[in-house]
């Protein structure tokens, strides 16, 4: 029962996060390399009409030229960048360790504990699948429904299985309250649809599925056709488990989720489980009266399958959770092996990440914030944050005259979306207050393995006793290193982290188009998020509160619904198509982006003057051509298929070009006449935000 708050946000699609790509620039002097950090001339492909192919006249020669690494499943200005921060963050590292500064008990000795613990390979070969033997023991001495809730709380770090979790998260209806969440349990497969479709893709890495798990339990002693065996029944036993949840697009909707019961209900819906009994053993030791139950539906399908007392169904699926859960920390044979799977076959990758940008990935996903502070210290300039800050001032006033002059909303449901805008929370660069990871029991004497125990513990008993308590809106989802950026509804904020604001997204010393098509349009998107299908039903406060006029919400929905048909005629593969619903939130994101990034970098004119055209482009065009940029991206076909599927967000080639064929200005400003393969008749732009 491993959890996570931000794991669950994440779950919930609630949270949204824009994970952006960016332009393979280098830092280089503006004085004598304008070029440099601006539009890269070298990588456009000016034979071709921007009329006619927008993103190869930008991107073409680049596109020709550059070879996906064979560690990445997907290359672009994202990828360049999250390098170039990994590379920073590993030399910030080494200085600190060759410092001798940090003492044992600090975090950023912690911090370097996990690291050095997961690059002793010598050692976790050494230990095999000792690690794990304890737990495989109590998983098999299971006998009883009793035993089965003692090692979901007992052992809940340690424990892995697939049928209930829990969690603290914001209240819908009360968002500065954390309440207690019971929510589905991890599966092995990466989405419902791949236990559900029937298509013969789907098919057939369900079959890569069963012989990925005959491999892994090999590992643990057993034959190849015990083995197999297994992997069929746990197919079976998770394919029972993942159909009854919702699907992907439902689940976009937080409403679906906001389903509170009392622990008397949920003690009649779930009765295999003593639910108040399972709490106080999971450390929550206040009186709880209300929980949340995230799929009601799914609960029933785990009551039935709990009633029916198959002990050894659920030895064998569980046995297989806690393998797959901690086979990134055990033997590399093992750790190869699950790479095989979950990154060569299902999304393309030819090779491993280097073991040190693993290590690192590592530590940022457990102690982020502790390098975090290190990060910052060296590389986030003060005068990056406070022309960042007039920036995002700037979009959101952009944001506001919009709202003000759109034709289809009335007067009523305007005034509360200006009240939402007023009201957001802007963070970046990094904390105001650093997490304390003190209580944190990792230390440089402890194996990789036991290390990470530690991390779980730790953050299952933080997250848990937040339960009703308030929520801290200090806290950030993210680590000052991301290179990524987000909405939360429910705290009503935009978040930006240091690593985004570097060039090329953003450079405090170029020129202002390139800026504002970067990370002003990033900045758009993130406030369109407050404004999509999913954000538009939480207000100003973070409550699951509808806010709409009927007849406004009823244009709103109209105008989504168009969006979505436009995107579901993108064909990435041959037979795969964008799920224009599912995508929904993220192309209402980048619409509404570009348009207030536009009319952000044009009131920026207004006050500090136009600039003379930069090797033969305007501004506008600059503009353009810089958010194209950013979205640049090759791509495995595995990796683009498991992106359809299982990702939000429309892949980076579309992202480039389809939002634009809705603004009248790009129109205007490449000349896009009627019967240009760009063009699309006004009629027919969708016009939202």
């Amino acid at each position: 029962m491993k959890n996570n708050k931000w794991i669950l946000a994440a779950a919930v699609a609630a949270t949204t996060t824009l994970f952006v790509s960016c332009d393979d620039t280098k830092k280089g002097d503006v004085a004598k390399d304008t070029e440099e950090r601006g539009i890269i001339l070298s990588n456009m492909d000016t034979t071709l009409s921007p009329k006619a192919d927008f993103y190869n006249y930008v991107n073409g020669s680049w596109m020709k030229n550059t070879e996906i690494p064979d560690d990445q499943v997907r290359w672009g200005g994202f990828g360049v960048l999250r390098k170039k921060t990994d590379a920073d963050v590993l030399a910030i590292l080494e200085k600190a360790e060759k410092s001798g500064k940090y003492d044992a008990g600090t975090d950023q000795a912690k911090a370097l504990a996990i690291f050095n613990s997961k690059l002793d390979t010598v050692a976790r070969n050494q230990a095999g699948i000792e690690p794990i033997k304890a737990t495989l023991a109590k998983i098999e001495a299971m006998k009883t429904v009793e035993d089965f809730q003692r090692l979901m709380t007992e052992d809940a770090v340690s424990v892995s299985q697939p049928f209930v979790g829990v969690a603290a998260f914001s209240n819908p209806s009360n968002s500065s309250i954390n309440s207690a969440y019971i929510t589905p349990g991890g599966l092995g497969l990466p989405d419902r649809d791949y236990y559900t479709n029937m298509d013969a893709k789907s098919v057939e890495i369900r079959g890569q599925y069963v012989d990925h798990i005959t491999r892994m339990l090999q590992f643990l002693g057993d034959d190849e056709t015990s083995a197999r065996k297994q992997a069929e029944t746990i197919l079976a036993f998770e394919t029972k488990l993942a159909t009854p949840r919702l699907d992907k697009v439902a689940s976009r909707d937080f409403r679906n989720f906001n389903n509170p019961r009392s622990m008397d209900q949920v003690q009649k819906m779930a009765p295999s489980i003593q639910w108040k009994k399972a709490f106080k053993d999971l450390g929550v030791e206040k009186e709880l009266d209300t929980v949340i139950v995230m799929q009601p539906k799914y609960m029933d399908v785990v009551q039935k399958t709990l009633a029916q007392g198959d002990v050894d169904t659920w030895k064998t699926v569980m046995r297989w959770a806690t393998l797959n859960g901690a086979a990134g920390q055990l033997t590399t044979e093992i750790e190869t092996a699950n790479w095989d799977f979950y990154s060569k076959t299902l999304s393309g990758a030819k090779k491993q990440r280097p073991a040190d940008e693993r290590a690192l990935a590592t530590v940022n996903g457990t102690m982020g914030e502790a390098l975090g502070q290190l990060y910052v210290d060296e590389m986030f300039p003060p005068e990056a944050k406070e022309k960042a800050e007039t920036m995002i001032a700037n979009v959101i006033a952009a944001y506001q005259d919009r709202i003000q002059a759109l034709d289809w909303m009335s007067e009523e449901t305007k005034v509360k979306a200006v009240e939402k805008l007023d009201k957001f929370t802007v963070k970046i660069g990094y904390p105001d207050k650093w997490e304390d990871y003190s209580s944190m029991d990792v230390s440089a004497d402890k194996s990789y393995y036991e290390n990470m125990l530690a991390v779980g513990a730790w953050g299952l008993k933080d997250n848990l006793s937040e339960i009703n308590e308030p929520v801290d809106r200090t806290e950030w989802g993210m680590s000052p290193q991301t290179v990524n950026a987000y909405f939360n509804p429910f705290n009503n904020e935009i978040v930006f982290p240091a690593a985004i604001l570097q060039p090329p997204f953003y450079d405090y010393k170029a020129d202002e188009a390139v800026n504002y098509g970067g990370i002003g349009a990033v900045i758009g998107h993130e406030i369109s998020h407050a404004f999509d299908d999913s954000g538009a039903r939480f207000d100003g406060d973070g409550n699951l509160v509808n806010w709409w006029t009927e007849e406004d919400l009823e244009k709103f929905g109209e105008r989504g619904g168009a969006l979505a048909e436009q995107y579901d005629a993108i064909e990435v593969l041959d037979s795969v198509y964008v799920n224009g619903k599912f995508t929904l939130g993220e192309n209402i994101g980048d619409l509404g982006g570009v348009l207030a990034a536009y009319d952000g970098l044009q009131r920026y004119y207004k006050d500090n003057g136009r600039p003379e055209p930069i090797d033969g482009f305007t501004p506008e065009q600059r503009f353009f051509m810089s958010w194209a940029t950013v979205w640049r991206t090759k791509q495995r076909d595995e990796s683009l298929r498991t992106q359809v599927k299982t990702d939000p967000h429309t892949p980076g080639r579309w992202r480039a070009t389809e939002p634009l064929k809705n603004v009248d200005a790009f129109y205007e400003a490449f000349d896009i006449k009627e019967g240009d393969p760009m063009y699309v008749a006004p009629e027919n732009r969708v016009r939202i935000w």
